[in-house]
């Protein structure tokens, strides 16, 4: 099969295309998935730049790639309801497994799948997995009943707009702290607009119910949360000691089907939007690279075989 990979750290110019590794084999409880999609995320960068702070599980080469859609091509044993020729969305817990979507195709467990929006193009679909469930996770964990306020930090981007259609769906009152540019958006999710500025404290000064700090403005955003509130951070290195009975959280985003199928019905009833900045083919994945690396993205970057 062919898929993406690396040797050696570097720049996006390491990645290359192999076209003989052998077809993988599903396991106990595993099903192979043959890849419509894929999506590029800024750890990927991380990780192929050599700047990933903690040991991985397995060494170089590398196949990147977290999410997937697709349709199941074979199942191991012990498999529940998936059976081949099944449309599937789901995404590799890269971190912990190094196993690589960007091929043509991919070995999952069957729990860290679901079945794919109907309706909605790959392309599309492979979107939702890794920073649908981040969004959804970051609020289950907060466990905010519904009228409360919500302040979102990085709110344009793939999760900061997962957060806040999320939010609206649960009923709170959200604020998007984003760039100048992105006041459509943000309002079309039904949340207030405040533009990005280098310091949000005074621009954004109000008591909210909890933050999702997306955009790593850092603790100072403590500030705005009423005593006892709650506080995500971007990720665990990031997150603050609790203060005034604030509970404070950090995103580490885990597969979850059944969770990831009920973002499917938000997304095939219109609650949850679903963007791609662009589509890149497996030859041209250091160009997907230098896209995400230019920033300002509003939507996937997605690979295809």
């Amino acid at each position: 099969m062919r898929a993406v990979s690396y040797t050696q750290f570097g720049g996006p110019e390491v990645l290359h295309v192999l076209a003989d590794l052998p077809v993988p084999q599903p396991g106990p409880g595993q099903v192979r998935v043959r890849v419509a999609a894929s999506v590029v995320h800024p750890v990927d960068l991380m990780i192929r730049a050599g700047r990933f702070p903690a040991p991985l599980p397995a060494g170089l080469p590398y196949v990147p790639g977290w999410d997937v859609a697709g349709t199941v091509d074979a199942v191991g044993p012990s498999v529940g309801d998936l059976t081949v020729n099944d449309d599937v969305i789901g995404f590799s817990p890269w971190l912990r497994t190094t196993v690589g979507a960007h091929a043509e195709y991919v070995i999952l467990d069957a729990a860290w799948l679901t079945a794919a929006p109907v309706g909605v193009p790959a392309i599309e679909a492979a979107t939702l997995p890794t920073n649908g469930l981040a969004a959804a996770q970051a609020l289950d964990l907060l466990a905010l009943s519904a009228g409360s306020s919500l302040l979102v930090t990085g709110a344009a981007g793939q999760v900061g707009g997962f957060t806040l259609a999320l939010a609206r769906a649960a009923g709170l009152h959200a604020t998007g702290i984003a760039g100048a540019g992105d006041r459509e958006f943000v309002e079309s999710q039904g949340a207030a607009f405040v533009p990005r500025s280098e310091n949000p404290i005074p621009v954004a000064a109000a008591s909210f119910d909890a933050v999702v700090d997306l955009a790593v403005i850092g603790p100072a955003l403590m500030e705005l949360v009423r005593d006892g509130g709650g506080y995500v951070a971007a990720s665990p290195p990031l997150r603050p000691e609790p203060a005034r009975g604030i509970r404070t959280f950090a995103l580490n985003v885990l597969p979850d089907s059944t969770r990831l199928g009920e973002l499917v019905k938000l997304v095939e009833g219109g609650d949850i939007p679903l963007r791609v900045d662009g589509v890149y083919s497996f030859t041209d994945a250091a160009a997907a690279h230098n896209r995400l690396a230019k920033g300002g993205v509003r939507g996937g970057v997605v690979i295809v075989p």
